[in-house]
This record gives structure tokens, sequence and C-alpha cells, in this order.
């Protein structure tokens, strides 16, 4: 049905609040059927999170029916910042709504924290390729947060063994990150974005996985083998 393709992204409210705990339920649903975790949230701090306006949602105005969300959260004292919980209704998927709800948060995240570096781990190609598109680069685990609690926040995936037993410094997970003060070294260097037409933009957006992004998946495919490797050699000893 054409009411089942269309949705609005927007800054979630508390409005929103009669949809967390179907929020919950389907990023718990879908850790399970992906086999790898994300940090559990309660519905109280997604509904915590919307209150704060630190929330962005995807939602299908002629039904009413939720499409999409992801949150914001700091980590040591605001030094970094990552767009966290993102998870699509399985009925909208393939309409492009996760790069709009990535968009808009990442949008967001730059106008609440101008001067915080913006993370990412995940282990989807997908994921990583609207990353690289907004400024993302692949980086060492070295130059991510480490605050502990975060990091606790993988416990409940099932490659925390692995990641613990690399000292935090090596998953399954590509790390990424979006450094504002880079990002003006290089605006610096081009003289004035502004003065940029679309097209140049977008060709400028896109220029880090230019010619490389299919052997960026081959070698994140060859990571996750020798790393699962390892594991199941440790298992059998």
């Amino acid at each position: 049905m054409e009411s089942e393709k269309t949705f609005i992204v927007r800054i979630a409210t508390p409005e929103d609040h009669k949809y967390a705990e179907l929020i919950t339920e389907e990023v718990a649903d879908s850790a399970k059927k992906r086999g790898t975790g994300i940090a559990k949230r309660t519905p109280e701090y997604v509904i915590n999170k919307m209150d704060q306006g630190k929330a962005v949602m995807a939602v299908n105005p002629q039904n009413e029916e939720w499409v999409g969300f992801c949150y914001i959260e700091a980590w040591q004292d605001k030094k970094y910042v990552a767009n966290s919980g993102l998870i699509v209704n399985p009925k909208y998927r393939g309409l492009g709504v996760a790069r709009k709800i990535k968009s808009r948060i990442f949008r967001l995240s730059r106008e609440k924290y101008p001067h915080s570096k913006i993370f990412g781990l995940t282990t989807g190609l997908a994921v990583m390729h609207i990353n690289s598109d907004l400024g993302y680069e692949p980086v060492t685990y070295s130059e991510l947060t480490d605050d502990d609690q975060f990091w606790k926040g993988c416990q409940s995936c099932i490659n925390y063994p692995i990641l613990m037993s690399k000292g935090r410094k090596q998953c399954l997970c590509t790390a990424m990150l979006y450094n504002p003060d880079k990002e003006k070294n290089k605006e610096r260097e081009k003289g004035s974005v502004n003065n940029m037409n679309e097209e140049n933009e977008h060709t400028e957006k896109n220029r880090h996985f230019s010619g490389n992004y299919k052997l960026f998946a081959r070698w994140t495919r060859f990571k996750k083998y020798i790393l699962l490797k390892g594991i199941n050699k440790k298992k059998q000893k």
C-alpha cells in the first residue's frame, strides 16, 4: 500500500512515548536475529531521550505507525558523541529510512555538540557507507572514547569476549569517527564550502569510499574471519 511507503523524519517529542516499548522490543529482536548485540535500553530510557530532544523519529503520518528511531549519547564530558540505537521497523526497510534518520540525527548532534567528535561502531556495510557520506572515517578503537560506561554497553553482544580478549582495541565492529576539527581544516584548505554547488558537495562527501568500497568490504569480512578463527581455537583448547 502507498501509505506504507510514506514517512517523515523529525526530532522526537513527548508525544512519541507511545512508541518506546515497540522500539525497544524491535531493537532486541533485531539484534537477536543478526547474532550481534547492542546496548540494551528500557522504554524509560528511550522516553528520557525523547523528552530531552536527543532523539529522532521516523513516522508514517497517514497511520501514525512508527517507522524508525535513533538517539544521541554523550561521553567523556561531551568530548565524544554517539548516534545510538538506530532501528527501522521491518515493514519499512529498503526504503532509505536509515539513511534519512542517520542524516537527521547527525545534524542534530552537530547542533547540540558542535565541538564533539561523533563516532560509531557497526558491522553493517550499509551503515558504514552512510557514515562515510556524512564525513565519518574508519579509525582504530584507540581514537574512540575510553569511558567505561560506553564499553559496558557492549556486554550484551555475543562478540564481547573478542572485544575484551583484544583489550578493547579490536573487535568485529568497524569504528568510524567524524572529527569536527579535521573538517574545519579541510574547509580552510578548499576555501568557503558555501560556494560549492550541490553536485560538488555530493562528490566531496562520497570521496571516502570512492574506488575502494568493495576492497574495504573484503577487508571487513577478512577481519571477521581472522578474529572468529582465533576465538574458536581458544575454545577448542
